[in-house]
């Protein structure tokens, strides 16, 4: 695990980083934790590890209400908010059309849908080479964006969001 320490007293900034992990020499990793929002119970974790191009998102999550859900990357790393809307809106960096991932249009940050079993337990899994961990390229990069997983599931129709309800939980990916 790195660990940045970075100070300048007579300015009072101090910036502190301690999350940020390598699995090799080009593989790339982020750890996340969710927060509950919009007065739900949900939690859980969620890790995207980059290797030879492409990322991958494992998402384990616990309290959700039985059935499907919708997943998304935000536009701001920001879940300060009880209900998440400080996230912004959908992470949208080629102004695409809200919709279905792989298909005509949507946006970079239209993961989909998942389905929380019977004692409110899911797993998310995802992988894409069109998104990076740190490379600087604005139309790829996903840190510095929100996870957020929302209440109803996404009907990739509805503009700009996809109807999927409320901010259940909410993570920013940061190292």
């Amino acid at each position: 695990m790195k660990k940045i320490f970075l100070g300048i007293a007579a300015l009072g900034l101090f910036i502190f980083s301690c999350k940020s992990s390598s699995a090799g020499g080009d593989s790339k990793k982020v750890t996340i934790s969710f927060e509950s929002k919009s007065g739900s119970n949900v939690q859980g974790t969620a890790a995207f590890i980059e290797k030879n191009g492409v990322v991958s998102l494992e998402a384990k999550l616990t309290g959700l209400k039985p059935g499907v859900h919708a997943i998304h990357i935000h536009e701001k790393s920001d879940c300060s908010a009880v209900d998440a809307a400080s996230a912004g809106g959908h992470w949208n960096p080629t102004f695409k059309k809200h919709g279905k991932w792989g298909d005509a249009e949507y946006h970079k940050g239209d993961i989909g849908n998942f389905t929380a079993d019977v004692d409110g337990n899911a797993t998310v899994l995802f992988k894409t080479d069109e998104w990076c961990i740190g490379c600087g390229d604005a139309t790829k990069d996903i840190l510095g964006k929100g996870l957020i997983v929302h209440d109803k599931p996404d009907d990739f129709v509805t503009q700009p969001t996809g109807n999927a309800g409320a901010r259940v939980a909410c993570s920013a990916i940061i190292q």
